[in-house]
């Protein structure tokens, strides 16, 4: 199955491994740390020019990715619920 995050973006939902708040997982130093390495080894993919508010972690088994969205964890959650629920 797939998951439209926006801005023709769209992700294989076997591949999520997270979805996080920007808002509250930030406050660590390690996830400021870890997103600032993800974006210089140009592994961070911005979804919209809007305000973000969650971040989505995936890996297809070789490389992983971060997807930095403007809708929030609960959005992206919800419709990753409503995809399974239509598929069962």
């Amino acid at each position: 199955m797939y998951l439209h995050l926006g801005n023709e973006t769209v992700i294989k939902t076997e591949q999520i491994i997270g979805i996080f708040d920007l808002d509250t997982s930030t406050v660590s130093k390690h996830t400021r740390d870890y997103l600032s390495k993800c974006e210089k080894n140009k592994e961070a993919f911005t979804v919209s020019f809007e305000l973000p508010k969650s971040f989505i972690l995936c890996s297809d088994g070789k490389e992983q990715k971060i997807y930095i969205c403007q809708l929030s964890s609960k959005t992206v959650q919800k419709r990753l619920l409503s995809r399974k629920d239509a598929n069962l």
